[in-house]
């Protein structure tokens, strides 16, 4: 149950940054709350998350081939470590 709450990590220039400072990324479903994050990321990688931000994603207007439409939207979690822990992605 704890795996279905994070989708995947989010591997964007700005988040591979964020990464140095020991702040992760990860996409999330819409119902996950801050705790049951950091017991998907203990059960997941094994390390004790420090803090917990939520933040919702909003949906982008999109042309593509002469039709509107949407694109991405969503939720995403910043995961905060310690200075010694890291989360390695394979």
């Amino acid at each position: 149950m704890t795996i279905q709450i994070i989708k995947n990590p989010r591997i964007t220039e700005k988040a591979s940054f964020s990464a140095e400072q020991n702040v992760y990324t990860f996409d999330i479903t819409a119902s996950a709350n801050k705790t049951e994050i950091k017991k998907a990321i203990f059960t997941l990688y094994k390390v004790k998350p420090v803090k917990v931000n939520v933040l919702t994603v909003p949906k982008k207007n999109v042309m593509w081939k002469g039709k509107k439409g949407t694109k991405g939207g969503g939720r995403k979690a910043l995961v905060y470590l310690k200075k010694g822990d890291k989360i390695e992605f394979i």
